[in-house]
């Protein structure tokens, strides 16, 4: 049997919708597809039925939550399927993250299980505070359950009284602080979520309806996680990389006859540098839906990859708090570049900072009708503000144009969206002002042919403008031990001080319109 075969060839049942009915019809239908090992739908939710009659048994009631640390894997599914089927929240978490930030998390989430990948699971165990019930895939590790032990010699049937969960995902919050995204749970049944949801991404055409999905970004974020989970429950079939590798990803759309993926602007940038030679060796015509968002995507580069793969290429502007809002496609965003689509009637409004509706072509704070309920965990204030009647906003400027389609000019205040994912300036800044050397800090981010955003770092240090190159490279590993990868600058400059705002605080806007147009050649330029 081809891999063509492999993956499609269980093109029956099309009534079934959710990885449970399908695992009841179809049980020998590919579901998963990692580092070339094939899981049928079968075996994937015998195994999260075992799961979830274990976590009964762990005393979790619906609304507790189950988290991971763990990467894009069988893993991932068998446990978020769990979770979901039992009234609990399944929370991903972001593995980039250094200890203390992931302590963070577990403690605001009230976490009851942790699930994590044996590099994690080290990582984690020099925590003082871990939930108890915590297991680690593979090896053996000390304090920590063995993953195989979760469901062993449990029943592989679905469990009584089944009810529909959901995801809890972190975004960070305004002063740098990550806040949980919690969606209201539905009195619903497991398998009738299911439906509901593959019936929007259906309409909202986000995925073919048949095939398989290449995942190829970090499970752990709302927009890639959320659109696997639509095509995992469709039937699709999920071939699922662990990072990023842009050969890999063009042998696999070849070998498995991928139709649908989800990037961002990093992975178009990855692709494109490849040699001729390499592009041109694999066939790529199998693809139907490209979905990319996450970061601003330079409109050359965007340009540059409708002409390779055609016009699959859909853009679409949305938030964890607000699901998707609007897309575009390749025909209309080369009518209007730089739009991320044309919003349904009402949706979307534009204010001003007295909340009353602005013009078109006028920017001002975006809100949406979220399609799903959701509070911020732990913080009724947030919530509270962040909505304006039935329209919310996660603090996106932008405008409409006059025929109705939107434009995004700023994700957020001070955001810096690098490679697609939010790192917030007041962080990165706190982090560096505990070093005894640093006197001010100011960061900003820089736009990056790659990353979409680079963070650069404007230093005052306590002793003169200029560092060591002792001092340089200190600093350098002090951001190691103190930041995520992510996080940390990508470029330093080094001053003798730099505008502050009326509240004495540095300011980015400043700092950005005095610097970005030197960076290139800036002497005081250090990079890492």
């Amino acid at each position: 049997m081809t891999m063509k075969n492999l993956v499609h060839s269980a093109q029956v049942n099309e009534g079934a919708r959710g990885a449970y009915e399908w695992a009841r019809k179809d049980p020998n239908r590919i579901a998963l597809i990692t580092k070339d090992v094939a899981v049928s739908y079968g075996e994937l939710i015998d195994r999260s039925n075992m799961i979830s009659h274990h976590l009964r048994d762990l005393a979790l009631r619906p609304g507790d939550v189950v988290s991971a640390v763990v990467r894009n894997g069988r893993e991932f599914w068998e446990v978020s399927l769990a979770a979901q089927q039992i009234g609990l929240y399944f929370l991903p978490i972001n593995w980039h993250l250094q200890p203390h930030e992931l302590e963070y998390i577990l403690r605001d989430s009230d976490a009851k299980v942790l699930i994590a990948s044996p590099e994690d699971a080290r990582r984690l165990s020099v925590l003082e505070t871990l939930p108890l019930d915590r297991y680690s895939i593979g090896a053996a590790i000390p304090g920590w359950h063995q993953y195989q032990d979760l469901g062993d010699g449990y029943p592989d049937s679905p469990p009584e009284d089944a009810r529909a969960g959901n995801y809890l995902y972190y975004t960070s919050g305004t002063t740098g602080k990550p806040k949980g995204v919690k969606r209201q749970m539905f009195d619903a049944s497991p398998s009738a979520m299911a439906r509901n949801f593959t019936d929007m991404v259906i309409v909202r055409g986000t995925l073919s309806e048949t095939g398989a999905h290449l995942v190829c970004s970090p499970l752990y974020h709302s927009g890639p996680g959320g659109v696997a989970t639509g095509s995992l429950h469709l039937g699709h079939t999920l071939v699922l990389h662990e990072e990023f590798n842009a050969e890999l990803v063009l042998r696999d759309i070849e070998k498995y006859h991928v139709t649908d993926t989800h990037m961002v602007p990093t992975h178009f940038h990855r692709l494109l540098a490849l040699s001729k030679e390499v592009r041109d060796r694999y066939d790529h015509s199998s693809l139907q839906v490209v979905n990319h968002a996450g970061a601003p995507c330079p409109p050359s580069l965007k340009r540059r990859m409708i002409e390779w793969w055609g016009p699959v290429i859909w853009e679409y502007f949305g938030s964890t708090e607000g699901m998707v809002q609007a897309r575009v496609s390749s025909a209309e965003w080369l009518q209007k570049p730089g739009t991320v689509g044309k919003p349904a009637a009402n949706t979307v409004v534009i204010l001003d900072d007295n909340q009353a509706e602005v013009e078109p072509g006028v920017d001002g704070l975006i809100y949406v009708k979220s399609t799903l309920p959701f509070e911020y965990l732990g913080d009724p204030g947030k919530t509270a503000t962040s909505r304006h009647g039935e329209y919310v906003t996660v603090g996106d400027f932008g405008h409409l144009d006059s025929d109705g389609y939107l434009y995004v000019q700023d994700r957020r205040s001070d955001l810096i969206i690098s490679g697609g994912v939010n790192v917030y300036p007041a962080e990165v800044e706190a982090a560096f002002m505990s070093h005894p050397r640093v006197d001010d800090i100011g960061v900003f981010g820089a736009p990056d042919d790659e990353w979409g955003q680079r963070v650069v770092a404007v230093i005052k240090l306590t002793d003169g403008p200029e560092p060591s190159s002792e001092l340089r490279q200190e600093l350098i590993e002090f951001s190691k031990k103190s930041l995520a990868s992510y996080k940390r600058p990508k470029q330093y400059i080094f001053v003798a001080d730099f505008p502050r705002n009326a509240a004495g605080k540095a300011s980015r806007a400043s700092l950005r319109q005095t610097y970005e147009p030197q960076l290139a050649t800036s002497a005081h330029l250090r990079r890492p």
